[in-house]
């Protein structure tokens, strides 16, 4: 039996794929209600980031259609201020007694402010991970293989493989730094 517990799970989900998704099935059999925070929303259309917050969310809603669980998928922006950061997750979401989290800085973070965080095993990060992922996409590799059929097909509606393809080529013609070399934000779940 689910314990009453309202928990929170942060990511970038660039893209959601299917790591997420198994983390997230097993963290609703676990709790009664799933805060999904989609950390980073201001971001998009560059390497690290190509998709939009609302592309994220609509990824992650049509991917969990059919999981009986209470979920609420909220953007949430970066404010790069680490100790400001656990306010600013608690005043755009409901209240929660709970954080799924891997991240050694996040960990800290909401320890400190005296909310419990449980880590979960990462599932086959060797191929789940968003960075492996979109590196695929930029060179015509098997990516659907990685994500929910539902975010494949976002993707394919959105142009997202030729949005990365045409972003990869402009970083590559750019004389300035980068946009996929900034650096690492506070390791929301890529």
């Amino acid at each position: 039996m689910k314990k009453s517990t309202r928990a929170l799970f942060l990511g970038r989900f660039q893209p959601y794929h299917n790591g997420h998704d198994a983390v997230i099935r097993k963290i609703t059999a676990e709790v009664n209600e799933l805060i999904i925070a989609v950390g980073s929303a201001q971001y998009s259309h560059t390497l690290r980031d190509p998709f939009t917050a609302g592309e994220r969310i609509m990824m992650i809603t049509r991917a969990l259609a059919g999981l009986k669980s209470t979920k609420y998928v909220l953007p949430i922006e970066d404010i790069e201020q680490n100790a400001l950061y656990v306010a600013h997750i608690r005043r755009l979401t409901p209240a929660f007694d709970l954080v799924y989290s891997n991240n050694s800085l996040v960990i800290r973070l909401f320890e400190e402010a005296g909310i419990a965080v449980k880590q979960l095993p990462l599932i086959d990060r060797g191929h789940l991970w968003g960075t492996k992922i979109r590196d695929l996409m930029t060179q015509g590799g098997l990516w659907q293989t990685y994500v929910p059929p539902a975010v494949c097909t976002i993707i394919e509606e959105i142009g997202g493989i030729e949005r990365l393809q045409q972003i990869q080529q402009s970083d590559l013609l750019s004389t300035g730094p980068s946009s996929s070399a900034s650096s690492p934000r506070r390791g929301e779940s890529d």
